[in-house]
């Protein structure tokens, strides 16, 4: 190991990393909405005493004052920008129930509408932070500086921005890794589980890939960079996070849409409650007071605020454990699904082939070994999966590869290379034999019908043996169907590119009876179509190049994220940060869960303000019981959304599907 490793230089160009984890909990008072209510409050408790304790007015009207501007004047200043755009927002008419208040006498109970008012305001937005904190808890992974080591042995803290492909970066023993990068010396154990999910630290040695906010072990790494800090994993999950935020759900959006006409109607009932009263010959301060009341127990707050919390809270929940729900659209839309298709190759498996036989003909003279050095020599230059496996067994089996020499890859056939004076082609039977025996045919078979990928392998131009590939079940493929099954009252589809017999293999383990196999990206996409041609909503879980058209035609769609492609991530609407597949159907019975208490809300909200209007109407509600009542609903709808974020909603969300 080198110096380097092991002595950090005394010329750094800046202060010690610590391996420190940025703090994911916002502070209440560092919110603007909770200082302002929480002056307000303060003022408000300090003239209600003087007042009621019959001090002169000049001791407590100016810290009502003060309650009302620290209170109200952000809630009114969003209120007038609202009015400006031909909006009438419910703000300002929170604002303007509290001044009409005062403007008859009754000072104590606007500073209280205010006070109330604000105090929900804060309320909301600190439900709002805490719904982003929790998706940072598992975004605010990579550190904010990585020390880069120079072509002359120093050493340079810099920003991970101005990191660059190609640089070497140094992760000391309990720093986070700042890079996405390959291990160039040293060795250690990094615990990668925010990214991968895998729940014991992972070695790495030289030629091992690490991700940009994992947690390095005991050893001391040297790690090439090569992905922009744009583009590594936790740069493109913080992109897709940040979408969560630009769209609403469908039933906000209908929602806010009510409440405009809703705003207006109450304006002019307002009126009506003010003029008809007087025209009878009512006194002006009862009828001015009987109109406020009902004004602010008419208003809409907590019918809008019954929708946004819970879904937010779900996905914030989701996010948590490593699922990333990309807007409250898709968190509602989840609960929906009632059809799912799903894809093969590192969905229902590991997306890891693996060889799993190593035949020879006898006629070719080699033994197990030899013919499984040669193949992996042969393939050691290609980069398809199929070859990374080949060699990776080779490797496994201790064996040194030999030199390769004229090394071509002719795409759907396969490789050929010169290794040790000899021609050696691996590929597809099919492909690479125009008649082929019946050795090799029976061979070949024997494989395919048991579920594998038959790989031929040629010496020379002569068949010499098959090595037969295949991919693993993940360990919860079968109890995700059955519990997909429970949720949608139907059984999930399998959509593969894979041949017909791998394919009913492999769909057997995972208990899926319905199998399309062979499937180019547009068979996919016209069986999706298919599928909701019938009237079906149906969720598709994928993770590679062709599964993006059937991701994006989609009622819902779901990527892989350890394995998945760019415009796998990047075309669905949530992605399995983990890749635990069991993830799907919980996310699924949360959605259904954030539904319900939409619909709860919605009630709640309802009640109070009916049985308000009609108290204000047929009786005489004062004016404090009215405010209490209509932000005590608020508030009520708001936690009661928040109840998602907790942890037994996602435990008892994992049981629904298999309960």
């Amino acid at each position: 190991m080198t110096s380097t490793l092991t002595q950090p230089s005394v010329d750094r160009a800046g202060p010690a990393r610590t391996a420190t984890a940025p703090r994911r909990r916002t502070r209440i008072l560092a919110l603007p909405e909770a200082r302002w209510a929480t002056a307000a409050t303060a003022l408000f408790l300090l003239a209600l005493p003087l007042q009621l304790t019959g001090a002169p007015a000049w001791t407590w009207g100016p810290l009502y004052a003060l309650a009302y501007v620290t209170g109200g004047w952000e809630p009114g200043w969003e209120g007038l920008k609202a009015l400006k755009e031909k909006t009438l927002d419910v703000d300002l008419l929170m604002i303007v129930a509290a001044l009409g208040a005062a403007s008859i006498g009754q000072v104590m109970d606007g500073a209280l509408l205010i006070v109330i008012f604000a105090t929900s305001g804060a309320l909301e937005a600190l439900a709002t932070a805490r719904t982003a904190d929790s998706v940072r808890g598992l975004l605010d992974l990579a550190p904010s500086t990585a020390t880069r080591l120079t072509p002359d042995g120093g050493e340079q803290t810099v920003s991970v921005e101005e990191l660059a492909v190609g640089d070497t970066i140094l992760v000391r023993p309990g720093e986070r890794v700042g890079a996405d990068g390959r291990v160039l010396d040293g060795a250690s154990e990094v615990d990668q589980a925010t990214i991968t999910g895998e729940p014991l630290p992972a070695p790495k040695e030289p030629g091992d890939e690490v991700f940009a906010g994992t947690l390095n072990g005991t050893g001391a790494l040297r790690v090439r960079v090569e992905r922009d800090a744009s583009d590594s994993v936790i740069a493109r999950i913080v992109r897709m996070v940040e979408e969560a935020s630009e769209t609403k759900a469908p039933t906000q959006l209908f929602i806010e849409k009510v409440e405009q006409r809703y705003s207006l109607g109450m304006v002019a009932a307002t009126l009506a409650v003010f003029l008809v009263p007087l025209a009878f010959g009512a006194a002006l301060d009862d009828a001015l007071l009987r109109a406020m009341t009902f004004m602010i127990v008419a208003s809409p707050c907590a019918v809008v605020l019954a929708t946004m919390p819970p879904l937010l809270s779900a996905i914030a929940n989701a996010g948590r454990h490593g699922v990333l729900v990309k807007s409250a659209v898709v968190m509602e839309r989840l609960g929906q699904v009632d059809t799912v298709a799903l894809d093969k190759t590192g969905t229902l498996t590991e997306g890891t082939p693996r060889v799993t036989d190593v035949r020879t003909l006898p006629q070719s003279g080699l033994d197990e070994d030899e013919l499984l050095q040669l193949a992996a020599a042969a393939e050691h230059p290609s980069e398809h999966p199929l070859a990374r496996a080949v060699v990776d067994a080779a490797r496994e089996r201790g064996f040194d590869l030999p030199a390769t020499e004229d090394f071509t890859s002719a795409p759907g056939i396969g490789v050929q290379a010169v290794v040790d004076g000899r021609t050696v082609a691996v590929g597809a039977p099919a492909r690479l034999l125009d008649d082929a025996g019946d050795p090799v045919t029976a061979l070949a078979q024997e494989l395919e019908e048991s579920g594998r990928t038959a790989v031929l392998v040629m010496i020379d131009g002569l068949p010499a043996g098959v090595l037969g590939i295949a991919d693993r079940l993940r360990p919860d493929a079968a109890a995700t169907v059955v519990s997909l099954t429970k949720l949608t009252g139907t059984a999930p589809t399998l959509l593969t590119g894979d041949n017909a017999r791998a394919a009913a293999h492999l769909a057997a383990e995972a208990g899926i009876d319905d199998v399309r196999a062979g499937l180019l990206p547009q068979d996919k996409l016209s069986a999706v179509k298919e599928m909701e041609g019938a009237g079906r909503k149906v969720m598709v879980v994928g993770d590679g190049v062709n599964d993006a058209p059937a991701l994006a035609a989609a009622h819902t769609g779901i990527a892989m994220g350890r394995a998945g492609s760019d415009l796998a991530l990047e075309t669905a609407d949530a992605v399995i940060v983990r890749d635990e597949l069991a993830a799907v159907p919980t996310t699924v019975a949360l959605s259904r869960r954030a539904r319900e208490l939409v619909v709860q809300n919605l009630v709640i909200a309802g009640v109070f303000i009916a049985g308000l209007v009609i108290w204000d109407l047929a009786g005489t509600l004062p004016l404090p019981l009215g405010v209490a009542g209509h932000e005590g609903s608020t508030v009520i709808v708001g936690l009661n959304g928040l109840r998602l974020l907790r942890e037994s909603a996602w435990q008892r969300a994992s049981g629904a599907g298999s309960s």
